[in-house]
């Protein structure tokens, strides 16, 4: 990070001075430097910057390396249309990360690319990413918006994110997505299964304002909104294990299924919020700040998104959930990064005024261990402990008493919803005595937002799409009676878009099984333009089927059951950020800029 600092705090004199490294008198006509009026530079800038002079001058000769470079690179893309991509490197073990320069056509796929990187570089499992975006393999780089000069990360994806340890050459098929495409058809089952057809299950995931009151969103938001969820709340349980190479895979997908969403719904949660400082913190914990432009554009968005969702002065949030404590440690993690931001830019008094806002609110943040154990002692789990004392700014009779109230609310809030799923049963057999099936009744009370006058006119109206549900059945049937499993069939015949022949054909042609590369699920399409959460009939593995449980459970596992856990921070690793950045700035004379 000093060297991004000095980099930054030289680059800015130089453009201050009107100083140009790659021309005459500090480069020769041959592109050697000219190592004398380089020296006097350093010694003119090394107490401006409060770096030694042996470090200011050899940062000196790397900018003017790198602007060389660049100005050589920039005529031979003009001439032969050979691009010059700066790659970033992942570190290995206590080496510093590396980059390097590659030379390539803009008119090859990312795949192509990543071979020849796989090739010289010897990486096996590993994405692209450019301005926090991942590269799509089956794309061009230039329909990519990569450019000459492009920075370029190499984001290493660890064997532990690769699912169900594969046979070699279905690995090599395959790639270390599958881990995350698993995740994806999980949290995609889940965005279906809305108590719709079933009014006595309650949703997997509820979408919901900072009191925990579920928010009415239309279907297709409400489906690529539970995808990011589900995306990153994998994240951040790779994030609590400090494996944040694979944490940012997650977190980014999470990042494009939030896009798809309205925006004004993203200003009605702050789950967007604290995804883009997931986003960033991942970058710094990788040391990639450097190569990735938009951190600071992400820490701006989630600062509006802050203040729109809570109000000025956290007003909105104080009148929703009558207190702000809790959500103060978001607020430390913004005000850090912030800093090493300012700190990597080379401003260093932005930096340490950041810096000073989050050492005081850590101030108030961190906790007595003693009230932890005293509430612990009342019956409260260590969660609920560290949550209400600093929901309650470490006031310890006022945590037992939202520790508590919180409770009662959530019990209240299970009840209504009990009772409503109650009502709902009721209507349910109500249209079965009408002779409507269980399935169509639920699904048109869905639909009619629990009129039973309305869905009563939906089932008449919906006459035509019975009779094509009971082609269906009878298809189904037929397959049946030929001797082939129901749960088969009914794969067989979604993806063969209902039609019967092909899919006897199908089950024929692979001794009445559907092929599992079939019912695996299929990667996102960064080029589609639909969200991936409304899957198509060819792809929809069988509600019913062991895979989709499978899926279904992997899904959940990091699902954490508070639903204020992301709040629940042991500033464990801002500590460590914090006391970093700390000594860098204390190390350095204070000079504006």
């Amino acid at each position: 990070m000093d060297e991004q600092h000095i980099q930054a705090r030289l680059i800015a004199l130089l453009r201050q001075d009107n100083i140009r490294l790659w021309l005459e008198p500090y480069t020769t006509d041959t592109g050697d430097p000219e190592l004398h009026n380089i020296q006097e530079l350093a010694v003119k800038y090394a107490p401006v910057t409060g770096f030694p002079v042996q470090d200011v001058m050899s940062t000196l000769e790397i900018i003017r390396s790198d602007s060389s470079r660049k100005d050589e690179g920039n005529k031979e893309f003009k001439e032969t249309s050979v691009a010059s991509l700066e790659l970033h490197l992942p570190r290995e073990g206590e080496k510093k990360k590396r980059k390097e320069h590659l030379k390539t056509k803009l008119d090859i796929t990312t795949q192509e690319l990543k071979n020849r990187i796989s090739e010289e570089f010897k990486f096996k499992h590993f994405n692209l990413i450019l301005s926090g975006k991942k590269l799509s393999p089956g794309m061009r780089l230039d329909e990519q918006n990569v450019k000459n000069n492009s920075k370029v990360m190499v984001l290493n994806v660890t064997s532990d994110e690769v699912k169900n340890v594969m046979l070699e050459e279905e690995e090599k098929k395959r790639s270390q997505d599958e881990g995350v495409q698993r995740t994806q058809k999980g949290f995609q089952i889940l965005s279906e299964r809305d108590g719709s057809e079933d009014p006595t299950n309650t949703p997997f995931l509820e979408i919901a304002d900072q009191k925990g009151n579920p928010l009415q969103i239309p279907n297709d938001e409400r489906k690529a909104l539970i995808l990011a969820m589900g995306f990153h709340e994998k994240g951040r349980s790779l994030m609590k294990k400090r494996d944040h190479s694979a944490a940012l895979c997650h977190l980014l997908l999470a990042d494009e299924q939030f896009n798809k969403c309205n925006s004004a719904l993203l200003n009605t949660v702050d789950n967007y919020a604290v995804l883009q400082l997931d986003v960033v913190w991942c970058f710094q914990a990788l040391e990639q700040l450097d190569c990735l432009n938009d951190a600071r554009q992400r820490l701006s968005r989630a600062e509006e998104c802050f203040q729109r969702c809570y109000g000025e002065q956290q007003s909105r949030l104080r009148l929703i959930k009558g207190q702000t404590g809790g959500e103060d440690v978001l607020f430390l993690r913004l005000y850090l990064l912030q800093s090493v931001l300012a700190y990597h830019d080379g401003n260093k008094n932005q930096a340490s005024y950041k810096l000073k806002e989050v050492e005081r609110l850590f101030g108030q943040l961190f906790l007595d261990p003693d009230k932890i154990a005293q509430l612990v002692g009342l019956g409260f789990s260590d969660q609920d402990a560290r949550l209400g004392l600093r929901a309650c700014r470490g006031d310890l009779s006022e945590a037992v008493l939202h520790i508590t109230q919180r409770k009662k609310e959530k019990k209240e809030m299970k009840e209504r919803e009990r009772e409503k799923r109650r009502r709902r049963l009721q209507d349910i057999n109500t249209l079965v005595e009408l002779n409507f099936s269980k399935r169509d009744a639920a699904r048109a009370l869905h639909q009619a937002r629990g009129d039973v006058d309305k869905a009563y006119n939906i089932l008449l109206d919906g006459a035509e799409a019975q009779t094509q549900s009971s082609d269906r059945q009878t298809k189904l049937d037929q397959l049946v009676s030929y001797g082939f499993q129901l749960d088969v069939a009914d794969s067989a015949l979604r993806l063969m878009g209902d039609d019967l022949e092909l899919a006897t054909q199908m089950l024929l042609d692979h001794q009445g099984v559907v092929p599992p590369d079939l019912l695996s699920p299929s990667p996102p399409s960064s080029s589609s333009e639909e969200p991936s959460t409304s899957s198509s009939s060819d792809n929809t593995v069988s509600a019913s089927s062991p895979l989709d449980e499978e899926l279904v459970n992997e899904a959940l596992e990091d699902i954490p059951r508070h639903e204020e856990d992301y709040l629940d921070l042991t500033l464990d690793e801002e500590q460590e950020l914090m006391k970093f950045i700390r000594s860098r700035l204390d190390k350095q004379p204070t000079s504006s800029g």
